[in-house]
């Protein structure tokens, strides 16, 4: 028998955190963040982390576990995520996977495809590149050497394309190569996914009104107590969204206008990014908050 998990996905300001606990209050459940970035520590408000409170009402795991200049990602979260849900379904305990990162939640069910080694150097200067020149100039060069992988990757989705490029350039594979070896078909889980769907212009001002709310929560001053801790505007968690615009203020590079406009759209645009990877699951079942 398969460990069973429900899976609460959808994009970002849909409300997955408040529905969670509602039901991990009323099934006896645990909830297992899937947010890439909510695992990092001192980031709270731009990652939209469930507060002290929440976090008191019900057991999270996977929230606050690593500093944001250590590596993380998709493979560490699927073998750290399937420890608990075994440990969880010995108990008797539903695990509630909960967040909007879809590679992590594929890679939970489905496992993480095996691959050569990939070469810290390589992987260095291409977050150089994308660092120096934007995603979209990466994302040309992705175009050239692995068309197909490109199509499926948005030109602003570094950390896709990040993968993809330095997959090929250690390797000589492509990423689609692996993909296709893989197959994704059987699944690790038996898992009820729900996705949370809202009509895209109230989706889009629920966005609008987390950013502002997020600024007034104080979202500046923790980007700039993470610069005055040491913590590069070159790592991995410090180029996400809101991070990057703020610090980019910060270092006056750009306007504070300029900065909350373009987090704004930037979010509305991740967020359809967002729902373009979940609509590929026909096992999700969409449902209204």
């Amino acid at each position: 028998m398969k460990p069973k998990i429900i899976v609460i996905c959808g994009p970002t300001a849909t409300g997955k955190t408040k529905i969670a606990i509602e039901l991990a209050k009323s099934f006896g459940g645990e909830i297992i963040n899937a947010d890439s970035m909510q695992v990092y520590r001192h980031m709270d408000i731009g990652t939209a982390k469930p507060s002290i409170e929440e976090q008191n009402q019900i057991k999270h795991h996977l929230i606050d576990i690593v500093n944001p200049d250590e590596q993380f990602d998709a493979a560490k979260f699927a073998s750290l995520s399937s420890s608990i849900i075994f440990d969880l379904n010995q108990k008797g305990i539903i695990p509630f996977v909960v967040g909007g990162t879809g590679l992590y939640i594929k890679s939970l069910i489905y496992g993480i495809f095996k691959q050569d080694q990939i070469i810290p150097d390589i992987r260095e200067r291409l977050r150089q590149e994308i660092f120096m020149f934007g995603a979209p100039y990466l994302h040309n060069k992705l175009n050239m050497c692995d068309p197909e992988s490109a199509k499926k990757i948005h030109p602003n989705d570094s950390v896709r394309i990040l993968r993809a490029m330095e997959t090929f350039e250690s390797t000589g594979k492509k990423i689609s190569e692996y993909h296709i070896n893989h197959g994704f078909r059987e699944t690790r889980f038996e898992a009820l996914k729900i996705g949370l769907f809202i009509e895209r212009t109230n989706l889009y001002e629920r966005i609008n009104n987390r950013v502002e709310r997020m600024i007034e929560m104080g979202f500046l001053n923790e980007v700039e107590k993470l610069l005055n801790m040491g913590y590069s505007e070159n790592l991995k968690p410090m180029q996400s969204i809101g991070y990057k615009h703020l610090t980019d203020y910060l270092k006056g590079r750009i306007s504070f206008d300029e900065a909350v406009i373009t987090l704004k759209r930037d979010t509305r645009r991740y967020a359809k990014r967002q729902l373009t990877w979940f609509n590929a699951d026909p096992d999700i079942i969409w449902v209204n908050p």
